[in-house]
């Protein structure tokens, strides 16, 4: 009985570690499939680690990679300060799902609109265009099909207020805001 007492042991831990194995497996497809369908959206996570490839954000229950190339020249924030990025891809990994963020992706600026006009998260007013020179300047071109509101004005907010969030938020960088027009002479008008 010693041996079959001994074959008892090994095949629980053997059971033990498949189940563990597997339950692993199981969370990480699950991470994977949450945020599979959240490319284009913004997150906000907290710096974990920075070098020379890339900085570590924490989402919560998973970390997100933000490569040295998606990064604003310049920015430099400090571990434990939270910070908005833009969901470029979401990857499988044998170690689980790699998130891969942006601070200088154009749809960075587009979703921090969204969240501060409710304007264009309803529909009544469309983000046509948006370009950047990260950590410099940043352009959005702007439209609505309603005559009664100016879709400039509402971007830009009550004394330059919600603006005003967009820049605070992308580190000081300056943003115009300018009215979209379907004639391409008439937009670059606008945008100069």
């Amino acid at each position: 009985t010693p041996k079959k007492d001994e074959l008892g042991r090994i095949a629980a831990q053997t059971f033990r570690q498949v189940m563990s194995q597997r339950i692993r497996e199981v969370e990480s497809e699950r991470k994977f499939e949450e945020y599979a369908n959240r490319e284009g959206d913004i997150v906000t996570g907290i710096i974990q680690r920075t070098d020379a490839r890339y900085t570590l954000l924490d989402l919560g229950r998973v970390e997100a990679l933000l490569p040295q190339a998606e990064q604003v020249p310049f920015e430099r924030p400090a571990q434990g300060d939270r910070q908005k990025a833009y969901i470029v891809e979401v990857r499988r990994t044998p170690k689980g799902p790699q998130i891969v963020v942006s601070r200088t992706h154009p749809g960075l600026i587009k979703r921090l609109f969204e969240l501060e006009v409710p304007e264009i998260a309803e529909g009544v007013i469309q983000i046509r265009a948006a370009a950047r020179d990260p950590g410099s300047r940043a352009k959005i071109a702007v439209k609505t099909n309603d005559q009664r509101i100016d879709p400039v004005g509402a971007c830009v907010g009550m004394r330059g207020s919600r603006v005003q969030a967009v820049s605070n938020e992308l580190d000081n960088e300056r943003v115009d805001i300018v009215l979209w027009d379907d004639n391409p002479a008439q937009l670059v008008i606008n945008a100069m």
